[in-house]
């Protein structure tokens, strides 16, 4: 086993998944880009290594058993351990026809959503535990979003999207208390409003800023914060 450190990156084929893979990757992290497109991740993963960051690509869709099993076993073959867990990868759900409007909301959109922003992300956790226990000071980074915070109520009425952050960031306090006798450290993350396809590009922020936080936390050092919220300026109100 090599002391090269590895990361993998959910959804890291775009936006700010491949903002953190191209952030770790440049701390020196070797990257693995989780994602469900072929050809999406095999592009990301050329554009990494022309930036001069070791990268390789890892067919990964969260709401699938059988495709996160057979991502963990890539990641065995290939690093042999996991240093780094950041589950980016999410959805917001449809929103026409008053789908996520909570008075006529779409019950399959609210299933839809959980499926890959909260029961993805255990999905992948536990398929990849095993792994980060293998290294000296493993790291999971949640993706969450202050619209999941009932103190804050941030953003537009989405009631699939922004309570299936709420329900991360609990899971998240979950992992964190399980696991506080451990080497492994559980945070979760909001990156801010970024201008991405998820947004619309609405969003006033960076790729590059909205990494910032989950670069930070997948490297924190081994007596650094457990189960909390985050954002740039700090702690986030849950």
């Amino acid at each position: 086993m090599n002391n090269t450190k590895t990361a993998l990156v959910t959804g890291a084929n775009k936006g700010i998944g491949f903002a953190i893979a191209q952030g770790l990757g440049a701390m020196g992290f070797t990257v693995a880009v989780g994602a469900r497109d072929d050809v999406r991740r095999k592009e990301a993963v050329e554009r990494l290594r022309a930036a001069d960051i070791d990268a390789f690509g890892v067919a990964l869709d969260v709401t699938s058993d059988d495709s996160v099993a057979a991502a963990a076993e890539a990641i065995e073959r290939t690093a042999g351990r996991l240093d780094v867990l950041v589950n980016n990868a999410g959805i917001g759900g449809r929103t026409d026809g008053g789908a996520q409007d909570p008075t006529t909301l779409d019950l399959d959109v609210v299933r839809t959503v959980l499926e890959t922003n909260v029961l993805g992300v255990v999905r992948v956790t536990n398929a990849m535990l095993p792994l980060l226990r293998r290294a000296s000071s493993p790291r999971i980074v949640n993706m969450s979003s202050n619209m999941g915070s009932l103190t804050l109520q941030t953003g537009p009425v989405l009631t699939a999207y922004a309570p299936s952050k709420s329900m991360l960031n609990s899971v998240t306090v979950q992992y964190a208390r399980r696991l506080a006798d451990t080497a492994v450290i559980v945070n979760a993350a909001c990156p801010g409003y970024v201008a991405t396809d998820f947004t619309g590009f609405g969003g006033s922020r960076t790729p590059e800023q909205g990494a910032a936080i989950a670069v930070r936390l997948a490297t924190l050092p081994d007596d650094g914060p457990r189960g909390g919220f985050f954002d740039d300026a700090g702690v986030v109100p849950w």
